[in-house]
């Protein structure tokens, strides 16, 4: 009898081995978020990692790197590049802390304040493209973080 009911079954039926991975969605995800971002940001000439950095000194300028790593959970190494594109591209400039100078400052520039602006819609532009009610983008956002903090978590012990 389960001949039969797998012999009925279509092929978009089947599960696929990979959708039973939690992991595999989340990753296929971010690709298709990937996908969707990429073109808006390189009419812009940023990267999505490079646009994260725009996004967080819009929202407050003159950041420390070490604050711009632990904001997006990347380690200096990654990012100090990626600003080091964004000031020769013009956008953004480095300074030592006056009181320490171990300490690396981020600013916008005025033409990084125009491009930020610029990219001001494309969240607009994501959400209306998923067309999912703003309670459902609400429950995912919030289920996703915590997936992220007890996986860290979990990582650290």
């Amino acid at each position: 009898m389960a001949k039969d009911l797998k012999s009925k079954e279509t092929k978009s039926e089947a599960l696929d081995p990979l959708d039973a991975f939690l992991c595999f969605a989340v990753y296929s995800t971010g690709h298709a978020f990937n996908r969707f971002y990429k073109p808006r940001l390189d009419a812009l000439g940023l990267t999505y990692p490079q646009y994260l950095v725009m996004v967080l000194l819009s929202a407050e300028d003159d950041q420390t790197v070490g604050d711009i790593c632990e904001k997006l959970f990347l380690e200096s190494n990654t990012l100090t590049p990626l600003i080091k594109r964004l000031e020769a591209s013009g956008y953004v400039t480095r300074r030592r802390d006056a009181e320490d100078e171990r300490i690396v400052r981020v600013s916008l520039t005025a033409q990084g304040k125009r491009i930020a602006k610029k990219a001001a819609c494309v969240p607009a532009q994501t959400l209306e493209a998923l067309d999912l009610p703003a309670g459902d983008l609400a429950e995912l956002r919030r289920v996703l973080i915590t997936v992220r903090e007890k996986l860290q978590a979990a990582d650290r012990s």
